[in-house]
């Protein structure tokens, strides 16, 4: 939304006018590609496309009037310019987390803490989308648990119903960055934490979501919310033990629960799939407080942290290749 926030009104309206005049059509796309679109335009007489393959920023080719203007290579397994993140792992998160200079990470955290704060009170104040935050709070009760989930929710129903305040992201998205960081910022309201406290606790989140984002790929039918919730879990967990095994356990307890949840586009109902995620964040947390857990063997569990982070991105990345393909047919209507 940023980089469309100088639309005027007028900008606004003419846009509408001209999507009511003009015939556009959506078809899916038959691409072994996950990450494949092409866009046809027309005007008189002529017309141009372009295609985006493999990565939201590769342009693959373009055309006008049949003629070849660009003809760029696929970078389906392309690196460059790419961080390496394989080199992560939870152990080492939280121990890194453990020893950083608060210093090194303070300005982007602060800008998450701020801006997705911000977006988050919006919501709630205004009723952005299905208002999902207010119902928890109207529900539940203004309680922590419910206030994490509410305020995450809230700030993804203000983002997806067209709210144009920024939002700080996590694996290049604005639900994932409000999932992963307000349930931990809560927490640490409620509990008095210090702001470095709140920092290590936001690295743990923010990095662990990545790893998980990382194993299952850029797009998938995988809902990234549930990697992110996951990852709020685990932010929690290190905000109130600092320990490892607790932050292990509480990730893998969290997606025992909700692995498998689709996404079918950003749209409002976005804002109730997070809180269901927050909320499995929470309750992998708090069972484990309890010395509950979840065990390899049971469903798509594998004794070890990473060895179900490998499943849940296999699961992500190739098992819902075909779900993938039959949302995108429901969604256009073949």
């Amino acid at each position: 939304l940023e980089v469309i926030h100088t639309v005027t009104p007028e900008q606004r309206a003419q846009t509408a006018a001209f999507l009511n005049a003009c015939p556009i059509t959506v078809q899916p796309l038959e691409s072994p590609s996950l990450l494949d679109m092409i866009v046809t335009v027309f005007s008189d007489g002529h017309q141009a496309s372009v295609r985006i393959s493999d990565h939201h920023t590769h342009i693959a080719r373009i055309e006008k009037d049949g003629q070849v203007l660009f003809s760029g290579q696929s970078k389906a397994g392309a690196t460059e310019n790419e961080l390496d993140y394989s080199l992560l792992n939870i152990e080492d998160i939280c121990a890194f987390a453990d020893c950083l200079r608060c210093e090194d990470v303070k300005d982007v955290l602060d800008r998450q803490i701020e801006c997705n704060t911000a977006i988050a009170s919006e919501g709630m104040r205004n009723g952005w989308g299905a208002s999902i935050g207010p119902v928890l709070l109207n529900v539940y009760g203004d309680d922590l648990r419910t206030r994490a989930k509410a305020m995450a929710a809230a700030g993804s129903d203000a983002r997806m119903s067209g709210c144009e305040m920024p939002v700080v992201i996590n694996s290049g998205s604005g639900n994932q960055g409000l999932t992963v960081s307000m349930p931990v910022i809560e927490y640490a309201k409620e509990y008095g934490k210090t702001k470095d406290e709140l920092y290590r606790a936001l690295v743990v989140a923010n990095l662990s979501s990545i790893h998980q984002k990382n194993a299952i790929g850029k797009l998938s039918a995988y809902c990234g919310a549930v990697t992110a919730g996951s990852g709020a879990g685990a932010g929690i967990a290190y905000l109130l033990t600092g320990d490892y095994v607790t932050v292990a356990h509480t990730i893998v307890n969290a997606l025992a629960i909700v692995s498998g949840i689709v996404c079918d586009g950003a749209k409002p109902s976005c804002a109730a799939k997070i809180a269901s995620a927050v909320d499995a964040g929470i309750l992998g947390f708090e069972m484990y407080q309890r010395g509950k857990e979840f065990y390899g063997g049971d469903g798509i569990i594998s004794k070890g942290i990473e060895n179900t982070i490998r499943n849940v991105g296999l699961l992500g990345r190739e098992g819902m290749r075909e779900t993938d393909r039959q949302i995108l047919q429901i969604m256009t209507g073949q």
